[in-house]
């Protein structure tokens, strides 16, 4: 499997190897069965978070809310249109900093909604903002790579 990928299974943590060819088949977790790549916006706790930031070889959005904010609200729709247009390429999760205000810290973030593309276990962008789904899906292609 020199042309896999890992990805953590963000229900039990799991670390995954999937071919790279079998992305767009509906990879499964392989300790819970939970699907790993189905297109959807997955919710996070932190320790789902770390690993997946820490580990995933597909490129994670995670997209850093409050229910009181407007804007996020707003953006959450558009940003599940953008998760179904861009599955198998980039994983879609979102994180609740009013619940889990320590990660907010961890990350700097001063203001939401945000998103952040970790890869490799590395940050590699940050957007502040909400955006309808064609510029979410534009950030990701310049900064993640996904297909045009």
């Amino acid at each position: 499997m020199a042309d896999a990928k890992k990805l953590t299974c963000l229900e039990c943590g799991s670390i995954n190897r999937v071919p790279a060819d079998k992305l767009l088949a509906g990879p499964k977790c392989g300790t819970c069965g939970k699907a790993l790549v189905d297109g959807g916006v997955a919710t996070l706790e932190p320790p789902a978070l770390y690993k997946a930031e820490g580990n995933d070889q597909l490129p994670i959005v995670v997209d850093f809310w409050a229910p009181w904010c407007g804007p996020c609200r707003m953006m959450a729709p558009e940003f599940a249109k953008a998760a179904q247009a861009l599955k198998g390429e980039v994983r879609f999760a979102k994180i609740n900093t009013e619940t889990f205000p320590a990660v907010s810290q961890k990350h700097g973030i001063r203001g939401i909604p945000l998103l952040i593309v970790f890869q490799n276990g590395r940050e590699i962008a940050r957007q502040a903002g909400a955006m309808p789904a064609a510029q979410i899906e534009s950030f990701l292609r310049t900064k993640a790579g996904a297909r045009a």
